[in-house]
């Protein structure tokens, strides 16, 4: 039997939660972390204001304050400092989290290009052709903002490198959580509610192709603003259970934009800029629940009647609609003065009307905790010294007793995955002939009745994703006519695990009732479990790299039976894989000890040299990358058809990854295994 879905649950949470999250978002604008001693002050900092984590810049404009995450350094950093590790390792050691923040769609500001080859810029900037090019472009044809060039989030390979930027780091430093800024459209646009952004060419192909329309869309185009919402809510999708999988207690956070009136005045959320111009459905994540926490942007002049008024409307907002995840108030210590600011807070953490509170508050920013030092009137030491005082003790600026951070508590537990009763599910769709299906329908099926549960569309590169999910079986579906009798694969949920597809069972027709237990001699398929990415991979190494990442389980298969195999490779080098460039094109070829080093095999191939046909790129080409780009600490599944031989026994087939024309690279000994009964 299968657990009840959840029914569409109220948006209020009935209790204030046990605890407190608060922090600084720490900027890479300033001091902070560029050195060993900045980061010893902003811990200490931290750590005196009664706080609990700090929010750290660390992905600013295609680069990195830190070493293993696989993009360029930033230049300012000095050669072997790693301000994201020296972080953990100060803050941990006071008990004090740390939040990865990642600016997701900046690219560049500067006319002078990146000194780093590799940066995106660089290979992907306005100077790229076709679909090398990932800059976002208003309908205008303007393409960049002020100096801001911007990564069109509807570009598959865009799309898929903000996400493979967020998991790399959740993958190669100990990070509490994981925060996602300008995970939006831009401002610049060309009125009030007219998404004006999101015109790149292959964006614009994307979307033509799949909704079977040859025109150029206007800027409120009700289906075309859809569309560009979807895209990024599929980014916050991908990098929630890319993520959870990685460090399944990992908070998967967003910094949301709160501009203008809330919707008590405007109407409805869908009648904000937040959701109608910007395209960021931030409410929509927390209900679906591909977000742990919305942290709000909620950056307002408390000494203005009509922003206070603001403030307030969107932080009642945001309490009331948290769904079962979870919603921190934050406010502009860099707008208001001392006593504004710790009124904003008292205000932050007080309970809705309806009784709902917020899980804490964050202060933007450490680096200016005052308009008195944004303006230059005075250091920031001295500013935060006196935020510090104001906050944790009585003093001129506030008159409550006691002060509204008396208290040093821990942070609040995200309970849905600390005692998880769903899990999710995750996968590549793929067509009958091996290619990927971009932008299709997907449904969840119960495989008894056949009944559609959830519906989902893949993305730019054919992955897609449903989160909290009772525990049970499911089978993933299409309409699509690339894919034969219509099943892509079953999976089984296991309570707070992300599930990958498998294989489904050869019969794609439910059936009410369980068949009978065949006899000995009848041949049964089965598909074993998935096998795991290892713990960490290696990354940053200079040239072509590969690094196994994981396959799907091994399968036994009547003879004459076909199955299809699922082989991850990790870029763990600095350069990138290029489809169809001789020197540059990763693919999957046979290797030692069976059949040999460029052998055809009796498992697959395609059709030449005494191999069967079953669409490998060549007879010992076993795959091609299925992404068009796959670049640095960028995933790759890699996936073929293998074919049962007729006489039974075990038959394995060794494949080791190569760039075409450019060299082998690492031989981790991988094999695929089949058994034939």
């Amino acid at each position: 039997m299968f657990a009840a879905f959840p029914a569409e649950v109220s948006p209020s949470i009935q209790s204030a939660p046990v605890g407190q999250f608060r922090a600084f978002w720490a900027d890479a604008f300033g001091e902070g972390m560029n050195d060993q001693a900045q980061v010893d002050a902003l811990v200490a900092a931290t750590k005196a204001v009664h706080a609990n984590a700090i929010v750290a810049q660390v992905v600013r404009r295609g680069d990195c304050f830190c070493l293993r995450s696989g993009l360029p350094v930033n230049e300012s950093i000095a050669p072997g400092f790693d301000p994201l590790q020296a972080l953990l390792t100060a803050a941990h050691a006071q008990g004090i989290q740390v939040h990865a923040w990642v600016i997701a769609n900046a690219m560049w500001n500067s006319t002078t290009p990146p000194k780093d080859p590799n940066h995106i810029f660089n290979l992907h900037g306005p100077q790229a052709s076709g679909r090398a090019n990932w800059i976002m472009t208003r309908s205008d044809g303007a393409s960049k903002l002020n100096d801001d060039w911007m990564l069109d989030p509807g570009h598959p390979d865009a799309a898929a490198w903000i996400a493979n930027t967020a998991t790399s780091i959740v993958r190669n430093y100990d990070v509490d959580g994981i925060n996602l800024d300008r995970i939006r459209y831009p401002d610049g646009n060309l009125g009030s509610l007219v998404p004006s952004w999101g015109y790149n060419a292959t964006a614009l192909a994307r979307f033509r192709a799949e909704t079977n329309r040859s025109d150029t869309p206007s800027n409120t185009d009700p289906q075309w603003t859809q569309w560009r919402r979807d895209q990024v809510t599929g980014i916050v999708r991908r990098i929630y259970l890319e993520s959870t999988a990685l460090r399944p207690r990992i908070n998967v956070s967003a910094d949301v934009i709160t501009y203008g009136y809330g919707p008590q005045t405007t109407g409805s959320f869908e009648n904000t800029r937040a959701y109608a111009e910007q395209l960021q459905d931030w409410r929509g994540w927390l209900r679906e629940g591909i977000l742990d926490t919305a942290m709000l942007m909620n950056y307002k002049r408390d000494s203005l009647a009509n922003q206070h008024q603001m403030y307030d409307e969107w932080n009642e907002f945001a309490k009331d609609n948290q769904y079962r995840r979870s919603v921190v108030i934050g406010s502009a210590l860099y707008l208001n003065d001392i006593a504004s600011s710790v009124s904003q807070v008292r205000r932050a953490l007080a309970p809705s009307a309806a009784g709902n509170s917020a899980l804490g508050w964050i202060g933007y920013s450490y680096r200016t905790p005052d308009a008195l030092t944004d303006a230059g009137t005075r250091s920031g030491a001295v500013g935060r010294a006196e935020l510090i005082k104001a906050l944790t003790q009585p003093s001129q600026y506030d008159t409550v007793a006691p002060p509204i951070f008396a208290d040093a508590p821990t942070v609040t537990g995200m309970t849905w995955k600390t005692q998880p009763i769903f899990g999710h599910l995750r996968g590549i769709a793929v067509a009958t002939d091996g290619t990927p299906l971009t932008g299709t329908v997907l449904h969840l099926v119960e495989p008894i009745t056949g009944a559609v549960l959830r519906t989902t569309t893949s993305d730019g590169s054919g992955w897609f994703g449903f989160v909290d999910l009772p525990i049970g079986i499911y089978r993933v579906t299409t309409e699509s006519s690339r894919v034969t009798g219509g099943v892509l694969g079953q999976a089984t949920i296991v309570a707070g695990a992300v599930s990958s597809l498998g294989a489904a069972p050869p019969s794609a027709t439910p059936t009410p009732t369980p068949t009978p237990s065949p006899a000995p001699t009848t041949c049964v398929r089965t598909d074993g479990p998935g096998i795991a990415a290892p713990a960490k991979v290696a990354s940053g190494i200079p040239g072509f790299h590969a690094s196994w990442y994981g396959q799907s389980g091994y399968s036994t298969l009547c003879p004459g039976e076909t199955g299809t195999a699922v082989v991850a490779y990790y870029n763990s080098g600095t350069r990138g894989w290029l489809a169809d460039t001789m020197g540059q094109v990763a693919y999957l070829g046979t290797w030692n000890p069976e059949p040999g080093q460029d052998h055809a095999s009796m498992l697959g191939g395609d059709g030449n040299a005494g191999s069967p046909n079953t669409g490998w790129p060549r007879y010992n080409r076993v795959a091609a990358q299925p992404a068009q780009w796959v670049g640095p600490n960028q995933v790759a599944w890699f996936q073929f058809t293998i074919v049962a031989p007729s006489v039974p026994g075990t038959y394995r087939l060794a494949i080791r990854p190569l760039v075409e024309g450019g060299q082998w690279m690492e031989d981790f000994g991988v094999f695929w295994v089949v058994t034939v009964r």
